[in-house]
């Protein structure tokens, strides 16, 4: 079937379809997600020590609150669009 011939909805159902039968056959997910763990780790490593002056631990701590604040300011921006989406519901 033709890429072009498939609607967003179409292709999106595709894609989740391959996501779960390819989770389906990782037996070791933990594995299989570790370089994306440990590579988003390092991104927050960076940020908090550029130049590499910090001590390991001290790195590690900073770098925690780092991910810690990355996602809280994420869960901040759901529960914004959530409010914005039922007060636009509301409204209709």
């Amino acid at each position: 079937m033709p890429k072009n011939s498939l609607t967003p909805s179409e292709r999106k159902l595709r894609a989740e379809i391959a996501a779960h039968e390819s989770w389906a056959k990782t037996d070791d997910r933990a594995a299989r997600t570790a370089n994306a763990r440990k590579a988003a780790l390092d991104r927050f490593e960076r940020e908090v020590d550029p130049n590499g002056e910090l001590t390991p631990q001290e790195r590690s701590k900073r770098a925690e609150h780092a991910r810690k604040a990355y996602f809280a300011r994420l869960a901040l921006k759901s529960a914004k669009a959530r409010r914005a989406r039922k007060s636009e519901g509301a409204s209709a």
